[in-house]
């Protein structure tokens, strides 16, 4: 399972959601109320996700069988918050579809 790239996508999805709200929360609002600001490395971090996730996205569309219209919306919801994760619940049985399929027997 953890060679197989739909569970590698499936887990890039979450990682970059939380990488976002990691930002918001810890980076900005730390950055405002203290000494401490994270907004460098969390939004660092953040970048990366976010290229990978768009790297993702188009390199595994063919394998789940993405038209245009769902690729497109999975790229809108790596740009607004909290939205990886509602792409993610709805589409997670498909993941885990695909993820056994991959499977050897």
């Amino acid at each position: 399972m953890i060679a197989n790239p739909v569970f590698h996508y499936r887990m890039l999805t979450l990682a970059e959601g939380w990488s976002f709200v990691l930002l918001l929360v810890f980076g900005s609002l730390l950055s405002r109320v203290s000494e401490i600001d994270l907004v460098m490395p969390l939004g660092s971090l953040h970048g990366a996700l976010f290229v990978l996730l768009v790297l993702g996205t188009l390199l595994i569309r063919r394998r789940l069988g993405w038209g245009f219209g769902t690729t497109l919306v999975a790229l809108i919801a790596a740009v607004i918050p909290l939205a990886p994760f509602v792409f993610h619940h709805y589409k997670k049985q498909e993941f885990l579809e695909a993820e056994r399929a991959a499977q050897p027997a």
